[in-house]
């Protein structure tokens, strides 16, 4: 049996699955670099190393090795399906007859690093910036899809001392889409460093780092990267949003900017304030500006200046007609609602 193992990025997120999978085997295949990892594991073991780029060797000599009856455990860093051994293996299962094999998963470096960052992942895409069998422009292609398409974005393989252009021209592409202040998570060696695109500073970045860049509703609190799925959060009418509300739905309210308001502007010159009272409130969403005052369990949107917004009311008003027929709908459709309020953020947000 060949079992294709992937390890973790650290020895202590190894998996009992894989830790079982070495010490039953064999014969013990890998990069050098990998194997320093588990060296004290595999004492009594027979251990092949070879070096970077010899992934080729390695199936082979692992096939040899279990068509002479030997248990083998073909070693990959992180998960072996996502850019590790798997992939290579898997390119040669034709090319031989009665092999046995399974894939072994493994803690990608993905999960490690958002792990170290807070929660910064939602529906996202991982992809290498290695030109060496991949064009440049394919990986190009890649970027922009996911970016506008607003997935997070994860790098790996991010540059190397000869490979800095797959990085710079990812970034160009990226900084065309998204605003200067998207938080970007940088991880390296085990630690975490957070900023934004306007600020990564890819000066000291490497192989083995991993980058994870934010979409339009990611932000950071209190120290981590968040994006959120966005949970609703039923809560009180308050009367005067109760009182809006029921006039918004007769057509009474004024839409644009209130300049005879008493409070106004409450936010920035030139509001809109066709929604004075937030039709989503509490969101529980930090992404836009808002946030919780500490151990009162009270939202506060006093930072939010999103909703009074333009664009964002443009948007808001192709659906949310539809949604409110009665004022009790701010909490029976909240789902709705929050779905129509992500969908804006990502329309308003994304260049």
């Amino acid at each position: 049996m060949i079992k294709i193992v992937g390890i973790g990025p650290t020895r202590d997120d190894m998996t009992f699955r894989a830790f079982k999978a070495i010490k039953d085997a064999d014969v013990i295949i890998g990069y050098k670099k990998y194997i320093d990892k588990i060296r004290d594991i595999i004492k009594d073991k027979e251990v092949i190393e070879k070096g970077m780029r010899e992934e080729i060797k390695r199936a082979e000599i692992a096939i040899k090795k279990h068509r002479e009856g030997k248990n083998v455990a073909l070693i990959s860093s992180g998960d072996p399906g996502i850019f590790g051994m798997a992939n290579v293996f898997f390119h040669l299962i034709d090319k031989y007859s009665n092999i046995e094999v399974e894939v072994i998963p493994g803690v990608t470096a993905v999960n490690y690093a958002a792990s170290l960052l807070g929660a910064p992942l939602h529906d996202f895409a991982v992809i290498s910036l290695s030109d060496i069998l991949t064009p440049l422009s394919e990986i190009k292609k890649k970027v922009e899809n996911a970016v506008t398409a607003g997935f997070i974005i994860v790098f790996y393989n991010p540059k190397s001392k000869r490979r800095k252009r797959p990085l710079m021209e990812v970034l160009k592409i990226i900084k065309e889409h998204l605003a200067p202040y998207t938080p970007v998570g940088v991880v390296k060696d085990g630690k975490a460093k957070l900023t934004n695109l306007q600020r990564l500073d890819v000066e000291n970045v490497d192989m083995s780092t991993t980058i994870i860049i934010g979409n339009p509703t990611t932000y950071i609190k209190e120290g981590y990267m968040i994006t959120p799925r966005g949970y609703a959060l039923k809560y009180f009418i308050h009367p005067l949003a109760r009182e809006y509300y029921q006039r918004y739905i007769n057509g009474e309210i004024q839409e644009g900017p209130n300049l005879e308001c008493e409070y106004y502007p409450c936010h920035f010159m030139g509001q809109d304030c066709t929604f004075c009272y937030c039709p989503f409130y509490p969101c529980g969403d930090g992404s836009t500006g808002g946030y919780w005052i500490k151990d009162k369990g009270v939202w506060s949107c006093q930072e939010c200046e999103w909703i009074h917004e333009e664009d964002t009311v443009k948007c808001l008003k192709k659906s949310l007609d539809d949604i409110i027929k009665e004022v009790e709908d701010l909490n029976k459709k909240k789902k709705e609602l929050l779905k129509l309020r992500r969908n804006c953020i990502h329309e308003t947000r994304l260049m």
